[in-house]
């Protein structure tokens, strides 16, 4: 993979870090000052466009957008993408007065499923806000790290990720109005209250445009899905990772489940919703939503071992989850750190039949990761 790190990032020439290692000491900076003053965030309402936008005063934020697509013609082939955008606030810079803090760290992840070529692309890059290299606006969704973009203009948002060995160019349509997750969008995540996040998500998009892998170019529609969350603190004390999913339903619904597990892999809290087409909404609380896994594997690279092939408990009925390629592990130490699966699955219902399709992500597995 071709990581692109932080060159547009200037140190001095005396600094003897790594560049990789000053980013880290001054992320934990940032984690030593919130970490004894977290309060509780409370309920709002959520303004859009302003909350598409970036929210600064926030230690974490990130921007997903994941789908699938395929090709219209007879011999039909079928990718999965996904693009996010990360910002997080440096707390050990905010005194400086050089242009030169890195006050805010602007991080992004892309990835393509080739579900015929049975390969999956990644990349990743890093950079300081400012100077013209990477920002997020805080008026809209304008995402900008180099040349990969995600921006909004009304009902449409648009990914550009030019090509080296994969990129994409596409754009989505708004179906169906947002989806606020949690209590009008404030979504819980652990046993304490500041264990929380803003958290909304626009499922059922219209997908349409290009994508590319080695130089071939392939035409495609399908559906995607975009979450947007930022917080203060999301993880409990004793949680190591997650594992979500977000499913566009053939029929028209949506259904988000999560959890947050401890070292053993129990869980320390769950949540989710289920919406139907028609708009009928239903919030899962944090006793109604259980994981079950029934198969794993074990990645090559790194030999850590995912489940991917999961049982889903939900108040909205039981489900399974199908991972379309097993090897969807994403490298990404050379930006935030860590490893982690994401990638393109079906989802069943009780009888085995394909009910509906979209992302499955699952983290700290390797190790306990970090926010």
């Amino acid at each position: 993979m071709g990581a692109d790190l932080i060159a547009s990032m200037p140190m001095p020439p005396s600094n003897a870090l790594h560049r990789r290692q000053m980013l880290a000491s001054l992320a934990g900076m940032g984690c030593a000052v919130l970490s004894t003053s977290v309060l509780a965030l409370p309920t709002k309402t959520l303004v859009f466009p302003r909350d598409r936008g970036a929210h600064a005063d926030f230690r974490t934020e990130w921007w997903y957008i994941t789908g699938q697509a395929s090709t219209d013609n007879a011999s039909a082939r079928r990718f999965g993408f996904q693009l996010t955008f990360f910002r997080s606030r440096v707390d050990g810079t905010a005194q400086m007065t050089s242009n030169f803090a890195a006050r805010q760290l602007i991080f992004a992840h892309a990835a393509v499923t080739d579900l015929e070529g049975g390969k999956l692309w990644h990349d990743q890059r890093i950079a300081r806000e400012g100077f013209g290299v990477a920002s997020a606006s805080q008026q809209d969704m304008a995402l900008k790290l180099r040349d990969w973009t995600l921006t909004a203009s009304g009902p449409r948002y648009i990914a550009e990720l030019p090509a080296t060995d994969f990129g994409f160019s596409l754009q989505f349509e708004e179906t169906q109005s947002m989806l606020l997750q949690g209590k009008q969008g404030l979504s819980r995540k652990g046993p304490e209250e500041k264990q929380a996040s803003y958290y909304y998500s626009q499922p059922q998009l219209a997908t349409r445009g290009r994508l590319q892998i080695k130089g071939q170019t392939f035409e495609v529609t399908g559906k995607a899905w975009l979450d947007h969350e930022w917080s203060e603190e999301i993880l409990a004390p004793g949680a190591v990772g997650w594992d979500w999913t977000g499913m566009n339903l053939d029929d028209g619904g949506a259904l988000t489940a999560f959890r947050l597990r401890d070292k053993d892999g129990k869980a320390i809290w769950a949540g989710g919703s289920w919406r139907s087409a028609s708009g009928e909404l239903r919030i899962f609380g944090a006793g109604d939503v259980t994981f079950s896994p029934l198969r794993h594997w074990t990645s090559p690279l790194t030999q850590i071992s995912y489940p991917v092939l999961w049982r889903v408990q939900t108040p909205a009925g039981l489900y399974t989850i199908k991972a379309l390629l097993d090897n969807q592990e994403l490298d990404s130490r050379n930006s935030t750190g860590s490893i982690y699966w994401e990638g393109l699955s079906d989802l069943l219902d009780g009888q085995g039949k394909r009910v509906g399709n979209g992302y499955l992500e699952m983290t700290g597995y390797g190790q306990a990761l970090r926010l």
